[in-house]
């Protein structure tokens, strides 16, 4: 029985893996600043602590497999320079804290999987429209671009030590957990489809359930390697997303354009990334061999919002 090891795993994404490791016959361990006694079979919990560069060392010595997840929510709150370097240094320091703890301490992992985000491209261009953003891409200079830069950077020497590692730059994970559904689901509730700026900005979605498919596969498969976008095969624009989900609550509701100027206001430096368009392709994912189960809107949300 293989055993994966788990940073970030008390998050949305990571109860969704989690759930679907047990279920095929893994052991997990989830690293976590206070760890507690399991519930559940088959899952137990670690120390860690990235301010201290410290990781249990006998976590690390049973793990075959490592996923790492960790890092703090970009949307939760506003963009204070404070919370922008808290966003990065809960990527980065964790990173080169698995990269320190690979190289100098005891351990038989064989694959590495870690999370980065669609936020590595720009907005939309006239080829991206038409054909997605790919993983060759080149990073688009901007806070979210360059933090998706030193997260997949602080981990790129882990390759070099023999492990097979997989970067998935992650889009908009859909989950009733939390995270941008539970958002828009709320004027939904109340009959009111809230389009943000003109609506015409593209969002590369992805449901929880395929996404830790996708990490599961890329365990499975030893042919995954490298970076790949996580992202269904059909993205939608703001207007159609929102219109959706607001008519899986009520038939007749009212659609409110939420102007551009009123969400800087609300949201200040984070509304560029609300308004910005971003077609990314899952193509190579898909070439892998990789099938999604929700690779339209409707599906997924038939199944999110019965």
């Amino acid at each position: 029985m293989q055993t994966v090891l788990i940073t970030g795993g008390t998050g949305m994404v990571g109860q969704s893996l989690t759930d679907l490791l047990v279920e095929n016959g893994y052991e997990v361990i989830i690293l976590t600043r206070s760890p507690k006694k399991s519930s559940r079979l088959h899952v137990s919990f670690a120390k860690w602590d990235i301010d201290q560069n410290y990781i249990d060392p006998k976590a690390l010595e049973v793990a075959n497999i490592i996923v790492h997840l960790a890092g703090e929510s970009v949307a939760t709150r506003r963009w204070t320079a404070k919370r922008k370097q808290e966003i990065l240094d809960s990527r980065v320091k964790s990173g080169f804290l698995l990269t320190n703890v690979l190289k100098t301490m005891k351990h038989q992992v064989h694959t590495f999987i870690g999370a980065s985000a669609i936020g590595w491209y720009g907005p939309d261009t006239d080829l991206s429209l038409k054909e997605g953003f790919v993983e060759s891409d080149t990073v688009d200079h901007s806070y979210l671009g360059d933090t998706c830069k030193a997260w997949e950077d602080s981990v790129v020497s882990i390759a070099a030590l023999g492990i097979r590692k997989v970067t998935l730059r992650i889009g908009i994970v859909l989950n009733k957990r939390g995270g941008a559904l539970l958002e828009f689901m709320k004027p939904a509730r109340l009959a009111v489809a809230a389009v943000l700026g003109d609506g015409k900005q593209m969002v590369s979605w992805i449901h929880h359930q395929d996404l830790s498919a996708m990490i599961l596969f890329s365990m499975t498969h030893k042919n995954v390697e490298g970076i790949f976008n996580a992202v269904a095969p059909v993205p939608v624009n703001n207007e159609t997303l929102t219109l959706q989900i607001a008519s899986k609550y009520h038939s007749w509701h009212l659609k409110v354009f939420v102007p551009a100027w009123a969400l800087k206001i609300l949201l200040g430096e984070m509304s560029i990334e609300v308004l910005k368009s971003a077609h990314v392709s899952s193509k190579k994912i898909q070439e892998q061999g990789f099938e999604f189960k929700y690779p339209i809107i409707t599906s997924a949300l038939d199944q999110l919002l019965p």
